[in-house]
């Protein structure tokens, strides 16, 4: 449901994209364009693949329900929004002078850089050609008799294709918080993961900000520093690491882009796809305690994702975890001048690193400005959201514009929004109603031709998206290449492989802790979702 004050850019982001009228599973249309290839997307997997599959002499549409590319890195546009991955290899591998021409200004990339980098792909390989902007993907049906899948939208424009390839995101359907009185607000309302192109000024503003979670974390500083007053509202703490981003020095970049191809191959040995951080070996109790304090003081002071690959045991061994999680609260406690501030922020429910762990830059110390509230609601929810505040209990926050951090319907939101029907009539979201299930987070069962890029039950989220885009995308066009030389027509998933990958992912992520935590890895964020834990998190070397 999308309130009725929501500005005009987030209503069209947020309306709802079935179809009104449930379709006829075969459906045919005779003004429709016929392509070999229709992706749904054109944030970084929808560009590669547009890429890859025209490189193939395929004829390939794309649609993107935005006005350019750059996916979460178009509509991510509030301030202080930054990738938690290193600018150096959170970027394309698939071509050698595009990684050595591309010069990236700081350790972790900006919104506006990745932006940036989107449109300069774009144009360097003349994607847009091949792209329908503004345009959102309502439903698709097959047709067993055609092999193909016939694709509406909300424009009008039809088009028929033997594949369909689905380069939605796992972090592209915004979720809004279900609050009473949040549709009757007065003042401005602004979600992070749909952030009005040309900004906002806080200047003199009473601000709110609902969520704490790694969108949170980036745009609570920067908020703080314009408005007149800041309320945060905080369900769950969180750990945050420093980022200790800096600029990217030019001897840096150069040595590293020396040796690029071989911190590529390093990365796809590595749990996560990170060549920086390497594959820890050593268990955090094979060494001494003044060892294992000296670590993690390195790993502070590098910052970034490097104290979860301090040892190989902190995200399956619960005690191991605690050591880690115990060095952390004692830092962000020396952050904090208020005790009592300190013992809402310093998370105690969860095990670091089974939420995201999130990456700041001076967001606990925001919380030592005298501009700056913070309210628990863990314990005493929002009682309602009224025309000019919010309430918590029996007291009243007044504010005059309310900024959403509450994250994603994530992984299988932006799937599920679009009407897809196989030949039986089933649609995706009812295949999917338990829970997602799908081979190698690929293909489904029963959807025949249809791929999913970083879908659940694939490493996704938990490892360098990029880098498991381009492997994703490599793997469908080795599908389709042997489809178009042997002379097949259609590929499907079996669904018993399907069932045995999906126990195998459930077992896997059973031996870690991510399943001890609520987070939206399992839907826990988002009110009716199936908890079902989503990314495979058996590593990028073993997923390969």
């Amino acid at each position: 449901n999308t309130p009725s004050n929501t500005p005009v850019y987030m209503r069209r982001a947020l309306s709802s994209s079935r179809a009104s009228g449930r379709a006829l599973a075969r459906r045919h249309f005779t003004t429709a364009s016929s392509d070999d290839v229709i992706v749904v997307g054109a944030g970084f997997a929808g560009m590669y693949a547009c890429h890859k599959f025209r490189s193939m002499g395929l004829s390939v549409r794309v649609f993107e329900r935005g006005s350019s590319v750059g996916g979460t890195w178009y509509w991510n546009r509030y301030p202080g929004a930054r990738c938690d991955l290193p600018s150096l290899e959170y970027s394309y591998s698939f071509d050698e002078a595009l990684q050595q021409d591309w010069e990236w200004s700081e350790v972790y990339p900006s919104q506006e850089e990745l932006e940036r980098y989107a449109n300069h792909v774009a144009d360097r390989f003349d994607l847009r050609r091949s792209i329908s902007f503004d345009t959102r993907v309502t439903s698709a049906t097959y047709d067993p008799d055609a092999c193909r899948w016939a694709v509406e939208t909300d424009s009008g424009a039809r088009a028929v294709a033997s594949h369909l390839i689905l380069a939605t995101g796992n972090l592209s359907t915004p979720q809004l918080p279900d609050i009473p009185g949040v549709e009757g607000f007065a003042g401005r309302t602004f979600h992070t993961g749909l952030w009005p192109s040309d900004g906002v000024d806080f200047s003199g503003r009473r601000v709110g900000v609902i969520g704490t979670g790694s969108s949170g974390v980036q745009v609570i500083p920067q908020v703080a520093r314009s408005a007149s007053h800041l309320t945060v509202f905080q369900r769950t703490a969180n750990y945050s690491i420093p980022a200790r981003n800096a600029p990217l020095e030019p001897e840096a970049q150069a040595a590293h882009k020396a040796r690029y191809g071989e911190i590529r191959q390093e990365a796809l040995v590595t749990p996560f796809g990170i060549a920086k951080y390497g594959s820890p070996s050593v268990s955090a109790f094979e060494v001494s305690d003044e060892e294992r304090q000296r670590t993690y003081e390195a790993c502070w002071e590098m910052g970034g994702q490097a104290m979860l690959f301090a040892y190989n045991d902190l995200l399956k061994c619960a005690d191991a975890n605690e050591t880690a999680a115990r060095f952390v609260r004692q830092r962000i406690r020396e952050k904090l001048v208020e005790p009592a501030v300190a013992d809402l922020l310093v998370p105690t429910d969860h095990p670091i690193g089974a939420k995201r762990l999130c990456l700041d830059t001076d967001y606990y110390e925001t919380y030592n400005r005298d501009n700056v509230t913070l309210v628990c609601v863990k314990q005493t929810p929002i009682r309602r959201i009224d025309p000019d505040g919010v309430s918590v209990g029996g007291e009243r926050h007044p504010i005059d514009d309310l900024v959403l951090a509450t994250g994603f319907d994530a992984m299988t939101g932006a799937a599920r929004s679009i009407d897809i029907r196989n030949s039986d009539g089933l649609s995706l979201a009812d295949e999917w109603g338990s829970g997602p299930r799908s081979y190698l987070g690929l293909m489904v069962a029963g959807f025949p031709n249809m791929y999913l890029i970083t879908g659940p039950q694939s490493p996704s989220v938990k490892s360098q998206m990029i880098l498991a885009s381009e492997h994703h995308v490599d793997i469908i066009a080795g599908i389709v290449q042997t489809m178009r030389a042997e002379g097949h027509r259609s590929v499907e998933a079996v669904a018993e492989a399907q069932e045995e990958w999906v126990g195998h992912a459930n077992e896997v992520a059973d031996a870690t802790l991510y399943t001890k935590a609520s987070t939206w890895y399992n839907g826990a964020n988002v009110p009716g979702k199936p908890r079902v834990f989503m990314p495979y998190v058996g590593g990028v070397k073993a997923y390969r």
